[in-house]
């Protein structure tokens, strides 16, 4: 249910922004096998799903490429990555659903400011753990079963903006209220306003907005 949820938070928000700026790139960073572009349905946007190669020889048996919808095969710390994205577009996008977690901060901070030298300003939605559900979360059976790790998590959004990267806070959306949870059979909407009323359970995973540059 919360990666659902997870999921329809960002569709929202990601259709909002393309509704709202015209003429707009996204980058779709670690897309795995998701169908978020097809689930946006906007066909201004130039869209690019960026994962590994052997993710994306997959991605070629379920998805074409057009002329607005690219597949492009990199990790997001390969300076390749970077060759392939356009620019001088009026507005970037930037998503990394279920990402930054597995990533070192070293490796998350070069990230950000490659793309602030290649974009020169883009809008960046990630989902994030605080540093205790990090510990825990890793080690969760599901995650030492395929061999992941967790190396990051976030107390603070306002972190990033000591960074030294031009980087504001715009927003944070929590998976514990907001508009989907009405969705939801009575017994789980209840469970979820529960833990709505303690913030470190609410702040244990979120979805954090920043405008880069």
């Amino acid at each position: 249910i919360l990666m659902s949820i997870r999921a329809k938070l960002i569709d929202n928000f990601v259709r909002n922004f393309l509704s709202i700026n015209q003429d707009s790139v996204a980058l779709h960073l670690g897309c795995g096998l998701d169908s978020r572009y097809h689930r946006i349905e906007n066909t201004d946007v130039d869209w690019y799903d960026v994962d590994f190669q052997e993710v994306i020889d997959i991605r070629k048996l379920f998805f074409q490429e057009t002329a607005k919808y690219h597949l492009i095969p990199s990790s997001v710390t390969e300076d390749s990555l970077f060759e392939k994205i356009p620019i001088a577009k009026k507005q970037y996008i930037v998503i990394a659903e279920g990402l930054f977690m597995y990533l070192k901060e070293e490796d998350i901070k070069n990230l950000l400011q490659k793309l602030k030298d290649k974009l020169g300003s883009y809008t960046l939605l990630f989902d994030a753990f605080n540093v205790y559900s990090a510990k825990k979360v890793g080690s969760h059976p599901s995650i030492k079963k395929i061999g992941a790790v967790i190396h990051w998590g976030i107390d603070s959004p306002e972190e990033l903006t000591k960074w030294k990267m031009d980087i504001k806070l715009l927003d944070q959306l929590y998976f514990t209220s907001n508009d989907e949870i009405k969705n939801l059979n009575f017994g789980t909407r209840t469970m979820f306003k529960i833990a709505n009323q303690f913030g470190f359970v609410k702040n244990a995973h979120r979805l954090l907005v920043y405008k880069v540059g």
